[in-house]
């Protein structure tokens, strides 16, 4: 079964390493949470709000063993008046037995508002 895993996370600076920093640890618990391997990963892709433009969030990707050959892309998210300021957004398609009920969306910081409904 295809699935799509989702998670958000988000900064206080428009600053490179600190988009690396929080995105791979949102990446290391969404992959810890949901058991994920890199081999059952048919891509990835990070989104980000218009004052982000330090780097690319899917650079943290590579820092994590074996995603090296995993498709990584990057976008800019639709400026809706209101939204969440400074935020890094993702979504891992993986091939998993887990029931969609059964994963875990992975929410930190002030992204945490974004899915009230997930908190446990």
């Amino acid at each position: 079964m295809i699935r799509g895993v989702r998670g958000a996370t988000t900064v206080e600076r428009n600053e490179a390493e600190e988009i690396v920093l929080k995105s791979k640890e949102l990446m290391e618990d969404l992959v810890t949470k949901n058991k994920i391997l890199p081999e059952q990963v048919a891509s990835v892709y990070f989104s980000v709000t218009e004052d982000l433009d330090a780097t690319f969030p899917a650079k943290c990707l590579r820092q994590l063993q074996g995603w090296t050959h995993v498709p990584v892309m990057c976008m800019k998210e639709i400026p809706v008046p209101g939204s969440l300021p400074l935020c890094i957004r993702v979504m891992v398609t993986v091939e998993t037995d887990i029931p969609q009920d059964a994963i875990h969306h992975i929410y930190h910081h002030q992204a945490k508002q974004l899915r009230p409904d997930l908190k446990k």
